[in-house]
């Protein structure tokens, strides 16, 4: 199993990316609708992992652990540190499975 190394720049950029190929054009006339180009990452996070998931989640609407892990190619205990983290600072949050943005 091949690693993929990447800077934190370089994933948020991905993950914007990845969120601007998955929004469709029916969103787009939802003023809802959130997009990378309208989320504000709240400035007391300053670990770069921390503003990856929290990008991650704000984009995606929500994520599972799983998801996160995956789609972040985040090790598990990593993320339990950054999402705890984010948890404590009350800017993200669980809806039943999913880890969301609060």
């Amino acid at each position: 199993m091949s690693t993929v190394s990447f800077t934190c720049v370089e994933a948020v950029e991905w993950c914007m990316q990845t969120a601007r190929a998955n929004h469709t054009s029916d969103s787009a006339d939802d003023p809802t609708s959130v997009t990378p180009e309208n989320v504000a990452v709240p400035e007391s996070i300053t670990s770069p992992r921390g503003k990856l998931v929290y990008l991650y989640l704000a984009t995606h609407g929500g994520a599972t652990e799983t998801e996160l892990c995956e789609g972040l190619e985040m090790k598990r205990i990593t993320l339990y540190s950054v999402i705890g983290a984010l948890r404590d600072d009350d800017l993200v949050g669980r809806e039943g499975d999913l880890y969301v943005t609060a």
